[in-house]
Parts: structure tokens; sequence; C-alpha cells
């Protein structure tokens, strides 16, 4: 009798243990379902949050190449792009994400005319001495030495905005395809960077920023496979934001962002292996996917109320590939280098923060 009650116990001890190895084990394994759950990513992978905090791209679904992007006195985004819409088209936002139409920089009456039946191409918006200035290229297709860069300025960002006519032609300076033209400020003093697939250039400007420096000379500072640079300083580094490849072939477009950097503003520019950029060498920053080719051309990079990182540049939407479409991508940093999400756009993701 007492051998059969240690037996009932030992049987009922190991069920008591059983019971409780198998909770552990369900609970182990929740554990791991719970740290495997992905949150909304560039891509639109994973758990979605509330609609309402969610954009879409592209974030206007028109033609808009080669936006260029500034932030008003008053906190509302201007955007201007490539004459896809006659005479540079302005658009405003208060968030990135939703846009106005809000009319053109010039008419057909005060349109630039130093090129002959061209197209008003990559506009750069600043704020420089208390004006609103627009530089842009003017080319007709082919016209490589006879396209150049002008300048027309504005008190108010929607214009109207009055031309100063070319700062110099590809003929003129001795850069083939001079156009886009990117300005930054160093030290006080004024410089405009550009080229297209002729190699990139600088020079210093005027002190109003509507001429070249008498006496300068232009410099070149990447090398031939590169057009649309931008330069954006961050934690002791300058980074330079350039576009390869082919704009407007439609969906055969093979345009890719890339990025290089460098401790001084006018190089040397190196990939993440010290490579150099007047060799041709960078990093891909975003690339075509399923949803959208040719992506390129970016504009400056803004950052929201919440200290992140937006970049917006165009594509050719594979379900409507005429035009290139605007679109928008959080920029974020490892190792003090940007990345993409995927290196590829977003289809859907968190809005920016603007309180």
């Amino acid at each position: 009798m007492a051998n059969k009650r240690k037996n009932c116990k030992l049987i009922y001890e190991e069920s008591i243990l059983t019971i409780m190895i198998r909770i552990l084990l369900l609970l182990f394994l929740l554990m791991g379902c719970k740290t495997n759950e992905v949150p909304v990513d560039q891509n639109g992978n994973g758990d979605k949050p509330n609609e309402e905090n969610v954009y879409k791209n592209p974030i206007i679904n028109r033609s808009l190449p080669d936006p260029t992007i500034i932030r008003a006195e008053n906190g509302t985004f201007y955007l201007y792009a490539t004459e896809d819409i006659r005479n540079t088209p302005i658009y405003k936002s208060d968030d990135l994400v939703n846009w106005e139409f809000a009319g053109t920089a010039f008419t057909n009456s005060t349109r630039p005319t130093f090129e002959p039946n061209g197209g008003l191409w990559a506009p750069d918006i600043n704020y420089i001495n208390g004006k609103y200035v627009l530089y842009y290229s003017m080319s007709v297709w082919g016209g490589e030495w006879t396209c150049g860069i002008g300048v027309a300025t504005a008190d108010n960002p929607e214009g109207p905005f009055t031309d100063h006519g070319k700062l110099f032609r590809s003929n003129e300076i001795g850069v083939q395809n001079s156009i886009d033209q990117f300005y930054i400020e160093e030290n006080g003093k004024k410089y405009l960077f550009w080229g297209s697939f002729r190699g990139i250039y600088y020079i210093e400007l005027s002190d109003d920023g509507l001429s070249v420096k008498p006496g300068a000379v232009k410099k070149q500072i990447a090398g031939t496979a590169y057009e649309g640079v931008y330069i954006y300083p961050r934690n002791g580094y300058y980074y330079m934001f350039a576009s390869i490849g082919s704009c407007c072939k439609g969906l055969n477009s093979t345009y890719t962002t890339v990025v290089t950097r460098s401790n001084n503003l006018f190089g040397p520019y190196l990939d993440k292996m010290g490579r150099p950029m007047m060799e041709n060498n960078h990093e891909l920053l975003i690339q075509k996917n399923q949803s959208f080719v040719g992506t390129g051309h970016n504009s400056e990079i803004v950052q929201d109320d919440d200290g992140q990182d937006w970049i917006l540049y165009h594509a050719v939407s594979v379900k409507k590939p005429d035009g290139r479409v605007l679109m928008l991508d959080k920029l974020q940093w490892q190792n003090n280098w940007p990345y993409v999400a995927g290196g590829t756009p977003s289809l859907s993701t968190e809005k920016p923060i603007f309180n």
C-alpha cells in the first residue's frame, strides 16, 4: 500500500513538472512570435499604423522632375521643378505630403530667353540677402554647347520672379553641358556647383549671388558619370548626392541616386572604400524596384520637427510611365553614411512630423 501511494505521488509530481515545462515552452514560443513582429517599414511591409499617419508614393502623381525645395519664414514649403508644366511650376505644402499648385515662377512674357526655344530645367531655389533666388538651367535637347545657367529673384516664394539673365553658357565657361546647378555658402562665400555627364565643376559667385565673381576660376570636383549634384553638410562631413544613368527613357530609364562624402566642401569626395568620385566611384542610395524606375535628381534634404531627414526626388511610375512623378522618402544614417530603407522607393510609410 505504501509503495502504491509512493508511485501515485511520483506520477503526480511528474505530471505537474510536464505541465510546467509545456507552459514555459508555450510562453517562449509566444515571446518569439512577438519579437518577430515587423513594424511598418519604408517599403510598406509589416503591421500598418493609423492610416492618417501614412502617405503613399508618389506624393504628387504628375510629372515634376528635378525638384528643389525651400521652407519659407512662415513654415510653408515651396517646391519648384523642371517645366513639364510650362514656366517652372511652384507647389506649396505644410507637411511635405499634401501639395497645392501655387502657380509658376515665370509667364510667357517674363520667362528667360537666352537660349532660343530652350526649356527651363532643374531649378535650384535659395534665400540670399533677403531675396528668393532661383537658379535655372536653359537648354534644348542636344544643345550641350549653347545651354547655360541663369538666375532670377523674387520677394515672395510664389513670385513673380524677375529674370537677371544668364550667369554663363557652356561655350563661355568652357564646360560642355553646363546645366544642373546647385548653390551653397561656405565661410561667407558663395559657390555654384554644376555639370551633367561632362564632369562636375564649381566656381565662386559674387556677393549677391547674381554673377560669377570677377577673376574666379572653375575647378572640377567629380567625374563624368554624374549630374544633378547636391551637397549636404552633416557631422563634419560633406555629402555629395548625384544621379547616374539615363533620366528620360520612360520604363527604360536607368537613373539612380548615389552619394559620396568628403571632409571638405571642395573634396576629394570618396566612396566607403576611399575611392575618388573623380574616377566615378560612389555608393548607391536609391535604385529602381517593381513599382518605380528612374529614381534620381533629388532635392535638398529637409528635417522634420522630430529630427528626421527627408529627401524628395523623381521617378517613373510603372503603372503610369508618362513623365516623372514626385517621390518622398525618409533618409536614415548609419556610421555617418545615408541610406533609404531597402535602397528603393517606399510604397507607403509614416508621414514626416510637423507640429
